[in-house]
């Protein structure tokens, strides 16, 4: 079954905030937290690792109510069910959306069009660990018998930004194997990547589900004939594996027909990471490691399924996130990383909130009126402080942010650790607290600067009562990074079903294509 088509400005529920927000907008967090000792307790939630701390928003009891009403009038209960269950719920392409059935470890059957789609899942990771042990072990040999150095996924979208993000993420646990990316069909991109590479020592991964998407296809060729200068054609199938449903394709390229990994067209490629498309992870950290990065996913998967919306993560960001896109009419949301590992966060998010609910028409197909997708930008700390937060704390835009911090170091430094964490906790009190004029006005006449109290006083103000939610894990590893990209999946989710989209078709992108083919073949 579908999903249930409700305009979310047609309920009751939107009506009474609409109302509330009148007031809401004159909150002063200064003011939330000194009437409520107790605030940051109140609005928090500790799920296993993970200490989320949504206090700093502009909101009550009674906001958080009324937006759980929202959600419970649309039956996002229901639609959570769909999600999990096979459901077709990606009507516009006939698709069910199961990237959760990927990480799940239940034997309770998921089935689509009669049949259930876990035995393949399972076959397939059996598959991905066998062979990442194989090549990480050196027993898979290049053409001259040399052990395996390098690897490369040639992939785009879904299918490189993923793996990338996660492959850097969990550099500190890395094994001797060296992953590269290639993406862009600038040719530019390619030529640095393969100026670094041994061809005897470079196993390639085609990822692409049709295997004849352009800038895969176009690289994946320039890369072969690169090869072909010091191998022949018999010594592809050695070199080069595929992540495909187009065996016929990836024949005729010349790969092996044992060294193809399946894709299904019930996962998107934005949300493919934990399948085949995740083998340059299981290579890079090894299939233990991939594994454990799905079981953490999976424990938010459970999480997100089984929590009183009161107390769920995804859903209180996703609600959170409504409020201010379309009570505020705040366009975008900033994700502050507080870890060097994590740099690649912020874009990888861009493709998965941005493609996903970047919709005008909602699943009436009707033009929607009111705003859906917000603009996801970031970086990490502490260079954000030296680059863009200025315009967070004294410009005229006011910016949702979410700080995602750790509290344990990977590699000891715990003196850097202090410090990146104090710098994480501090952006938060001064976006929310600011420094008013009383405070301003006594640090100058305390410096002795009194002639400059008039000159510099109304630039040194911070107004403040600027909202962020805190995320903090307990420490960087595969699980604690799959329970934080799951989190940021059923936030997609759920915000998709609150504003009566489709999130997991991208028509959007397919204009572009077309135009490209007609300007290079007229």
């Amino acid at each position: 079954m579908p999903l249930k088509n409700i305009n979310p400005t047609k309920t009751e529920a939107w009506a009474k905030l609409e109302k509330h927000y009148g007031e809401a907008k004159n909150y002063q967090l200064r003011k939330l937290f000194k009437e409520d000792k107790n605030r940051k307790e109140n609005f928090s939630i500790n799920f296993e690792e993970l200490h989320v701390d949504f206090s700093k928003n502009h909101i009550t009891k009674e906001t958080l109510s009324k937006l759980i009403s929202l959600a419970e009038e649309i039956d996002l209960k229901d639609a959570i069910e769909k999600y999990y269950t096979g459901d077709k719920i990606n009507v516009t392409e006939d698709r069910s959306v199961l990237h959760t059935v990927l990480r799940s470890n239940s034997n309770e059957p998921v089935f689509v069009d009669g049949k259930d789609v876990k035995p393949p899942v399972q076959t397939a990771l059996r598959k991905i660990k066998a062979f990442s042990n194989k090549v990480i072990s050196g027993k898979w040999k290049g053409y001259t018998g040399k052990a395996i150095t390098d690897v490369v996924n040639i992939g785009v979208g879904g299918s490189d930004l993923g793996p990338k993000m996660v492959v850097e993420g969990l550099k500190f646990y890395k094994n001797k194997l060296n992953t590269h990316f290639v993406s862009n069909v600038d040719g530019d991109h390619v030529f640095e990547i393969l100026k670094k590479l041994n061809p005897e020592t470079t196993l390639f991964i085609v990822v692409s589900k049709s295997f004849s998407t352009k800038e895969t296809i176009t690289n994946a060729n320039t890369i072969r004939d690169w090869f072909l200068k010091s191998a022949t054609v018999f010594d592809v199938a050695k070199h080069f594996v595929a992540v495909s449903s187009n065996i016929n394709a990836v024949l005729n390229f010349g790969i092996d027909k044992k060294n193809v990994f399946p894709m299904w067209n019930w996962v998107g490629g934005r949300f493919s990471l934990w399948s085949a498309v995740g083998l340059s992870i299981s290579l890079s950290v090894g299939f233990d490691n991939f594994k454990r990065l799905l079981n953490g996913a999976e424990k938010m998967d459970i999480h997100f399924r089984e929590t009183d919306f009161d107390k769920n993560i995804p859903v209180i960001l996703a609600l959170l996130s409504l409020w201010y896109n379309n009570f505020f009419r705040c366009d975008t949301e900033g994700v502050f990383v507080y870890s060097q590992y994590l740099n690649i966060l912020p874009e990888y998010l861009q493709q998965a909130v941005m493609e996903s609910n970047g919709k005008g028409v909602d699943r009436n197909g009707n033009e929607v009126t009111y705003e859906t997708g917000t603009i996801v930008w970031g970086g990490t700390g502490t260079n954000m402080q030296h680059a863009f937060m200025q315009l967070l704390h004294q410009g005229t835009k006011i910016v949702p942010a979410d700080f995602i911090g750790f509290e344990e170091p990977l590699n000891g430094l715990a003196d850097h650790h202090k410090k990146l964490m104090a710098n994480l906790y501090a952006q938060t009190e001064a976006l929310s607290f600011g420094k008013t004029k009383e405070e301003v006005h006594l640090e100058l006449k305390t410096k002795g600067e009194f002639e400059k109290v008039n000159k510099l006083l109304p630039y040194k103000v911070f107004k403040g009562n600027k909202q962020s939610n805190t995320i903090i894990f307990k420490k960087l590893t595969p699980e604690s990074l799959g329970m934080l990209i799951s989190m940021y999946e059923h936030k997609v989710f759920t915000q998709g079903v609150l504003w009566n989209i489709y999130s997991y078709d991208q028509f959007g992108v397919e204009l572009g294509k077309e135009l490209t083919e007609k300007i290079l073949y007229s």
